[in-house]
Formats: structure tokens, C-alpha cells, sequence
């Protein structure tokens, strides 16, 4: 057997503890493939996302908290709806990302979490995504200045993003859910 892959009960059992904690059942998975067939975006990965549930059921956290997959998931929940044993594999996939970034790994993709924290930073300061804002602070972030602009153009141009932020009522309630003051 290949030392990479060794059964589930020699894997990380604290790993494996995590996941069960977090709600995520990778020992359900009989391996039927439906996952990975459905996906939209499992042409980009290395590991599509029934390999990663095995991963997961093996225990073989290091390899998974280094993934390009767990970076380059869309969420869409598609894999979630074709499991027959309603395994949310879009959270397995969230709470690998969590867990790589409290335990200081680089991803695998450096892009994706400057998207995910220049898109909460705009929900968290106006209360709803403002595009035009959330892409200028993700431009910054990631140093491409200019890998997009023509498209951003066409898309100001037809209407598509509007250059002022568009207000919401209980702006003060999303801050609060931010800082973790729900229900106070």
C-alpha cells in the first residue's frame, strides 16, 4: 500500500476529530464519483472532490491543507446536491481553507483569500458588497493592477457596476455580526 495513503485508522485522528467537530462526515463517502462528475470547475484540480473527502477519511490532513483544490472550489454546493449520502463537501472544503490559514500555510492559491478578505471587508464596512471598491482593495492586494481593466471597462461602460457604494439599512448590525455581537 502506498505510504501516502494509508488506512483511515492509522491517519491524524485529532484531524479527524476536527472535522467530525466541524460537522463534517468524510466516513459516509462510499466513493461513488457523482461529486467530481458534477463539479463545474473540477477541470482546474489536482484532487477532485471525492479524492478529497478520501483524503479526508485517511486523515492525510497535510496534503489536503496544501491543495490547490481547496482554494480553487467555487462553493457552489453542486457536489453537496449530487452526494447520495449528503456529505457537505463545499464545507469540508471551508473548513480546510480555515484550517490552513490557522496554522500559517501558504495557500496554494495566494489570490483566492485576498478575493475572500477584500470582499468581507467591503460587506463588513458597507454592509453589502460594493464591486467597484472590493475590486480596487483586491487589485491592490494582489499586486495585478491591470490584468483585468479592459473587462472592468466594459462593465462600467454597459452599467454592470455602479461607481458609487449603494447604501443598506442595519449597517450597524452587519458591523456587529463582524465583531461577533450577534444578539446583543
Amino acid at each position: 500500500m502506498n505510504s501516502e495513503l494509508r488506512p483511515a485508522e492509522a491517519g491524524n485522528q485529532k484531524f479527524l476529530n476536527k472535522l467530525a467537530t466541524m460537522g463534517v462526515d468524510v466516513h459516509a463517502c462510499f466513493q461513488c464519483g457523482r461529486c467530481s462528475s458534477g463539479c463545474p470547475v473540477a477541470d482546474y484540480f489536482y484532487r477532485g472532490a471525492m479524492q478529497v473527502v478520501r483524503l479526508g477519511a485517511y486523515g492525510m490532513e497535510d496534503i489536503l491543507l496544501q491543495s490547490k483544490t481547496i482554494w480553487l472550489c467555487a462553493a457552489c454546493e453542486t457536489c453537496a446536491t449530487r452526494c447520495p449520502n449528503e456529505i457537505e463537501i463545499a464545507g469540508l472544503m471551508d473548513v480546510l481553507r480555515s484550517l490552513a490559514l490557522k496554522k500559517g500555510i501558504v495557500p496554494a492559491e495566494p489570490r483566492v483569500p485576498k478575493l475572500h478578505r477584500s470582499f468581507l471587508d467591503s460587506v463588513k464596512y458597507w454592509g453589502r458588497a460594493y464591486e467597484v471598491g472590493m475590486l480596487a482593495t483586491y487589485k491592490l492586494r494582489s499586486g495585478d493592477l491591470a490584468g483585468d481593466m479592459k473587462l472592468g471597462m466594459q462593465m462600467l461602460t454597459k452599467g454592470k457596476l455602479k461607481l458609487l457604494p449603494q447604501g443598506i439599512k442595519g449597517k450597524a448590525e452587519v458591523r456587529r455580526i463582524f465583531a461577533g455581537k450577534v444578539g446583543r
